[in-house]
């Protein structure tokens, strides 16, 4: 397979490596992960994060061991493997169905290695796509608040809603962001932050507690944040916390906007409801762990509650922004996500 990279993935001599995000931002590290148990543990051990990345690495991977002489049979059983690694993020499962399809060719050696790179280059257009339709919702002087990390690191691309942001203050637009710190592995304090820095956009970092006081004050004129799964209905599944933040907004009258690809759309799930949240591990609350070691706060055999994401219900979202476009809630009502 030919060699590329992206700000978080790339391969080098047909051998792929993942940007640990668990050492970012005091290191960068790069992983290899040339096996199915190795992508598998960097997955859940949230090393490869953001539901495009997760997508694309899954996809990369099979393309690779293709390249390698792994029977048809043992791809498809890797395939599943890769596949339950992450229930939430749709984003897996669609790009590995489509990678599914391909494997079924006569074929499919090649057939893997084109589509698993027309996936990357497809998720750079789409967020290209994403952040000149959301630069147009940005009005002059925005202060604007996000949430997880939705930038290069979680995408092949210029990020989701972080690529928005960064069209928006390209373009003069953008004054300020304020960056939730994101509970529980704190991807916004680690990640979003150290992207902005990186971009040299100014902000300042909050705990998530923060955000009303901010909209109270009137220091946040837009909420822009993305997704792991879209249902049919509008409802969005997003990193823990979103859901709190829509409500904020509702409150004080601050447009609310989601931003995804369409690889994030589940036509097939009715409502939020449906979406499966993945729950994580108790240490991820009771305490931190990072390149100093472990630091724990809470009692000893405390009991942790632990989803990873919430979900928003379409009633509190303002717009819905997509490569394809900007979709209306009058347009979700009338069932825009149904055919997706």
């Amino acid at each position: 397979m030919q060699s590329f990279q992206t700000t978080s993935l790339k391969i080098e001599n047909n051998q792929l490596w993942i940007l640990d995000q668990q050492a970012l931002p005091q290191k960068q590290i790069w992983l290899p992960a040339n096996t199915v148990e190795q992508l598998v543990d960097h997955i859940c051990t949230l090393r490869v994060r953001g539901a495009p990345l997760i997508g694309l690495s899954a996809s990369l991977l099979l393309a690779l061991l293709a390249e390698e002489g792994v029977s048809q049979p043992d791809l498809l059983t890797a395939l599943e493997q890769l596949r339950a690694s992450r229930p939430t993020a749709v984003n897996l499962m669609n790009n590995l169905d489509f990678m599914k399809k391909v494997l079924q060719q006569n074929n499919f050696v090649p057939a893997l290695s084109d589509a698993a790179l027309y996936l990357v280059e497809e998720d750079k257009n789409l967020c290209e796509a994403i952040a000149v339709a959301g630069n147009t919702l940005i009005k002059p002087n925005s202060r604007i608040l996000t949430h997880c990390n939705t930038g290069g690191l979680a995408t092949a691309g210029i990020g989701t809603a972080l690529g928005v942001i960064r069209r928006g203050f390209e373009s003069g637009k953008i004054d300020h962001v304020w960056v939730d710190e994101t509970r529980p592995l704190l991807q916004g304090g680690r990640l979003t932050a150290w992207e902005l820095g990186e971009l040299n956009i100014p902000y300042q970092l909050i705990c998530d507690s923060m955000a009303a006081s901010l909209m109270s004050k009137g220091l946040v004129d837009a909420v822009w944040v993305g997704a792991d799964r879209i249902a049919a209905n509008g409802d969005v599944a997003n990193k823990i916390g979103t859901y709190s933040l829509a409500v904020l907004a509702h409150y004080h009258q601050i447009p609310f906007y989601i931003a995804a690809p369409k690889t994030t759309l589940d036509a097939n799930c009715l409502n939020g409801n449906l979406i499966p949240i993945e729950q994580r591990a108790a240490s991820e609350v009771t305490g931190v762990s990072g390149q100093f070691g472990t630091v724990n706060w809470a009692p000893e055999n405390a009991k942790v509650y632990n989803p990873a994401f919430d979900v928003t219900p379409a009633a509190l979202i303002s717009a819905w922004v997509l490569d394809s476009g900007i979709i209306t809630p009058e347009q979700v009502q009338n069932g825009i996500f149904n055919a997706a």
